[in-house]
């Protein structure tokens, strides 16, 4: 009897340890995920334009292969890359998360130039966006889960940072933990945005009372403007984060006068506003001026795409697809 209780009271103890190593992951993922959320802003904003122009009832569909191959991204790439290489080459992140941010970069600028120049060639929508629906959905599909990629990178390297320093089983947890749980919230923040025409839709045709019928009439004619606000934002956000990324990652390297010139700009700007405004004008004014510079970047890149890699692509790859 007396080694069934002393067994009873090891199982007790291990459940108190699991059930403490659990609150510490959840602790700690809400952390880092608090971090990191000024890159799921700009993931939520850049994904409801990849499902633009297709049927209604593909929007969902296309969401969650989205999703799916945001949770492989995380889980399957990126967990193991980042937990490695923090472990035996830190010196390598900066330089990737570098690359990473000049694709953002680029597929911001070229966005742009394509809306300023649509006859002009370029490598992305001339070659890729032609062809059957299916097709193009494929390609849509990839294209986001690349930039999901780049985006997802940024938002593991942050939260990996701002996880105090443990075991790497403790940091595995709560980084996959933070993957699953930001998947959720911006793929199903994405899900009710690209829907809400649809409900609002419902709502003027069989709301029950006049109050819900004609709300549901303003979704449905606010819905298109806003969908074409947010693929303007989604835009500026990658310029916005490719900047950023490029900013710091110069910092690691070694080169932080471009930050430190952002840095002490945005404080100029900040001391014209009112105190209770300073805050936010510094975050603007540094926004703005990261994604100016991401801006510059991806317009420098162009032309590099365009001659160069995207050709070279082609060759390698062709019939791949």
């Amino acid at each position: 009897m007396s080694g069934l209780i002393a067994l009873l009271d090891d199982v007790a103890g291990i459940a108190k340890v699991a059930a403490s190593s659990i609150d510490d992951v959840a602790g700690q993922a809400a952390k880092a995920g608090a971090k990191a959320a000024g890159a799921v802003i700009d993931d939520a904003a850049v994904t409801p334009k990849y499902v633009q122009g297709f049927d209604a009832k593909r929007e969902l569909p296309i969401v969650g292969r989205i999703a799916l191959g945001s949770i492989r991204n995380k889980l399957l790439i990126l967990l193991p890359i980042g937990l490695l290489l923090s472990a035996f080459a830190p010196w390598m992140i900066p330089p990737l998360l570098m690359l990473g941010g000049a694709y953002l970069c680029f597929e911001g600028a070229e966005k742009i130039w394509h809306v300023l120049f649509p006859h002009e060639h370029t490598w992305d929508h001339a070659k890729h966006e032609a062809g059957d629906p299916a097709h193009l959905e494929e390609k849509k599909i990839s294209g986001a889960i690349k930039t999901d990629f780049i985006l997802s990178a940024e938002i593991m390297t942050i939260a990996l940072a701002a996880i105090p320093e443990s075991n790497i089983w403790m940091e595995a947890a709560t980084l996959a933990v933070v993957a699953v749980g930001i998947t959720v919230a911006v793929y199903g923040s994405v899900a009710l945005i690209v829907k809400a025409d649809d409900v609002g839709l419902f709502m003027a045709r069989d709301g029950g009372v006049g109050f819900v019928r004609s709300l549901g009439r303003g979704i449905v004619k606010v819905m298109p403007g806003f969908m074409k606000l947010l693929t303007v934002v989604g835009t500026a956000a990658m310029l916005w984060v490719g900047g950023s990324i490029i900013v710091h990652g110069l910092k690691e390297v070694g080169y932080g006068w471009p930050g430190q010139q952002i840095y002490d700009w945005a404080n100029a700007v900040a001391y014209l506003v009112p105190a209770a405004w300073e805050g936010f004008a510094k975050w603007l004014a540094t926004a703005a001026m990261d994604g100016v510079l991401g801006l510059v970047i991806g317009v420098l890149i162009i032309p590099l795409a365009t001659w160069v890699i995207g050709p070279v692509w082609d060759a390698v790859f062709k019939g791949r697809a």
